[in-house]
C-alpha cells in the first residue's frame, strides 16, 4: 500500500502547483477595473483647476460620487511627465466641448509625498491650461484608491466610466507612451 501512497502524493503535490500558479496567474490579469466593473467611491482632496466647481482648493470630497452616473474620465498619475499635460489638455477640451453630455474628468496624483504633489498639481494645471478638470490627490495617495485595483508598474491609468460603470481602463507604464489620440477616441466614442 506504501509503494501506490508515494506517487498519489507526487501527483496531488504536482496538481496543487499547477493550480497555484494558475491562481497566481489569474489575479496578475485582474489587476485594475475592466469594462462593465462598477466604480466605487474614494475620497480625495482637491488641490487645484477647475474653479468654477463649486469645490474649493482643500475641500475633501468624492468626485466620483459628486459626478454620480454621468460620463467621466478618470486619470491616476503617478509621473506627471511625458504627455500627461497633452492628454488633460484634451480632456479639458472635451469637458468644454461636451457640455450637455455632462461629461465630466478629473485627475488623480499619486506618490510618496502629499506635499510635494500639491505643487505637482499646480503645474499640471498650469502646463495643461486646464481650467474645468479638477486635479486632486487621492485620500491614498501613495497607491489609489485599492477598490480601483491600479497597476502599482502604471505610471498613468486612465478609466473611462458612464452610468457608474467602466466604458474602458488603459494603463501606460511610461508616461512618454500615453496615447491621447486613443483615449480620447474611446471618450468620443462613449458619448455618442
Amino acid at each position: 500500500m506504501s509503494r501506490l501512497m508515494l506517487p498519489l502524493a507526487v501527483f496531488g503535490l504536482l496538481v496543487c502547483s499547477v493550480v497555484s500558479a494558475e491562481e497566481q496567474t489569474k489575479k496578475k490579469a485582474a489587476k485594475g477595473l475592466k469594462a462593465g466593473d462598477a466604480i466605487g467611491a474614494f475620497h480625495v482632496t482637491k488641490v487645484c483647476g477647475a474653479e468654477d466647481d463649486g469645490v474649493e482648493q482643500g475641500e475633501r470630497l468624492c468626485y466620483r460620487c459628486r459626478y454620480q452616473s454621468r460620463p467621466m474620465v478618470m486619470v491616476f498619475a503617478r509621473d506627471t511627465g511625458g504627455k500627461l499635460n497633452d492628454l488633460v489638455k484634451e480632456i479639458d477640451a472635451a469637458v468644454k466641448a461636451n457640455e450637455d453630455a455632462q461629461l465630466r474628468g478629473f485627475v488623480t496624483l499619486m506618490g510618496e509625498d502629499a506635499a510635494a504633489l500639491k505643487d505637482v498639481a499646480t503645474k499640471v494645471v498650469e502646463t495643461s491650461g486646464a481650467t474645468s478638470v479638477p486635479v486632486v490627490i487621492a485620500e491614498d495617495h501613495v497607491t489609489g484608491p485599492s477598490n480601483y485595483k491600479l497597476d502599482e508598474n502604471a505610471a498613468i491609468t486612465v478609466v473611462l466610466a458612464n452610468d457608474s460603470k467602466v466604458v474602458a481602463a488603459r494603463k501606460f507604464n511610461k508616461a512618454d507612451k500615453v496615447n491621447v489620440n486613443g483615449v480620447m477616441k474611446v471618450v468620443n466614442k462613449m458619448l455618442n
